[in-house]
């Protein structure tokens, strides 16, 4: 499977529908599979099913992504205490890695974040993101990257503040500021490691030249790119070469914006705001095509026992051993949902099955819109 015309132009983009790319879908269903509360009764045993490693550093095999609970495609404010709730629940569950970022809020989900994981600190790997021009004080988003080096040490101590820690377990630079050399990134990221207030070190949406060179400056512990049955682009290039350097690969939008839960179909219409009604891959005509990667996650679903979400996610794991998903969400059983992945397995005939079937499906429509396309595959300037 290849999505066509995958390769963007710069062109405007309200950041509010950038910051809103990942989030979930406020009033769906399991389409076509159990529903929600039959799902929940189902899973309500379900625990993280072992351990994988990014690099040096080992998390549960499933993570979980923090980026919308704070608000959801600008339609909805989450409940604060079930975002805690959620968070908490998951790190019972099996849950040892959570994602978040300064951006996502902004700021606002790294406050849910270190609120919810007080009790437990020690005992979860968290990460965080730099590279927005965002006042690390006040969140005003000022539109732009900037990954200058004093910035990104003031980005840094704002997050261990609202996170209540003294160390991030895994910062990534969110995407590649083309004014500033990696080099000098790298540079930044080593001072706050030596000082203890970083442990690891990624990158998210870089190109590939640009990886290389971080990882030399300065050993790289994981990517984070948009991957999914919907989205295979890093089989092309990133994914060997993390394979190559011995890199973790974390996948953002593992459910494909839960479009492969069942949760979107031709008749689906986006609130103003939602990301996803800007994406040529879901418009009407798309979809139509695009859905039978759906049918075919709901067929899999069936035989596995399982839900297609979970399909999806297991999908990813079998791909590589040191692939971790992140499936982010607001919903208390769709977080033990995704938990239940890991329990989900495949033999090597069945594996290469489902990977042919999947291939099959050539998926119509850009992954996103031109503006937010044109800030992946960035390559970082030369150092002078």
């Amino acid at each position: 499977m290849r999505n066509s015309h995958d390769n963007g132009t710069k062109g405007s983009l309200n950041r509010r529908s950038f910051l809103g790319l990942t989030g979930t879908v406020a009033v769906a269903t399991l389409a076509g599979g159990l529903s929600v509360s039959a799902a929940a009764d189902r899973t309500t045993q379900a625990h993280v099913n072992g351990r994988r490693k990014l690099g040096l550093l080992e998390v549960s095999s499933v993570g979980l992504g923090v980026q919308n609970m704070s608000r959801s495609y600008e339609t909805l404010v989450p409940y604060r205490p079930e975002m805690i709730n959620i968070i908490r629940a998951a790190h019972d569950h099996g849950v040892t890695f959570f994602d978040t970022a300064e951006a996502y809020g902004p700021l606002e989900c790294e406050r849910i974040l270190g609120e919810s994981i007080a009790p437990f600190r020690n005992k979860v790997a968290i990460t965080s993101k730099f590279g927005w021009n965002i006042d690390p004080e006040t969140g005003r988003f000022q539109m732009g990257l900037n990954s200058k080096p004093d910035h990104i040490k003031k980005a840094v101590e704002g997050m261990l503040k609202r996170l209540r820690t003294d160390r991030i377990d895994l910062l990534y630079q969110h995407r590649v500021d083309p004014q500033v050399p990696i080099e000098d990134v790298a540079g930044a990221v080593k001072d706050l490691i030596s000082e203890g207030k970083i442990l690891h070190w990624g990158l998210c949406e870089m190109g590939p030249t640009t990886l290389r060179r971080a990882h030399a400056a300065l050993p790289v512990t994981a990517v984070q790119n948009e991957y999914s049955m919907l989205w295979r682009g890093p089989e092309e290039i990133i994914i060997p070469l993390c394979q190559e350097l011995g890199i973790g690969f974390v996948p953002w939008s593992p459910l494909g914006v839960q479009f492969l839960t069942g949760a979107i179909d031709e008749n689906t219409r986006f609130a103003p705001g939602d990301i996803r009604g800007m994406e040529p891959r879901f418009s009407q005509e798309n979809v139509k095509h695009n859905i039978e990667l759906v049918k075919l996650a709901k067929q899999w679903a069936d035989r596995k026992n399982a839900v297609p979400g979970q399909i999806a996610l297991a999908w990813l794991m079998a791909q590589k051993p040191w692939i971790v998903p992140i499936p982010g969400t607001t919903q208390m059983a769709h977080m033990i949902q995704n938990v239940g992945a890991t329990s989900v397995a495949f033999t090597s005939d069945e594996i290469k099955e489902l990977n042919a079937s999947v291939s099959s499906i050539q998926i119509q429509g850009k992954r996103l819109p031109d503006g937010i396309l044109a800030l992946s595959g960035v390559e970082a300037p030369a150092k002078k």
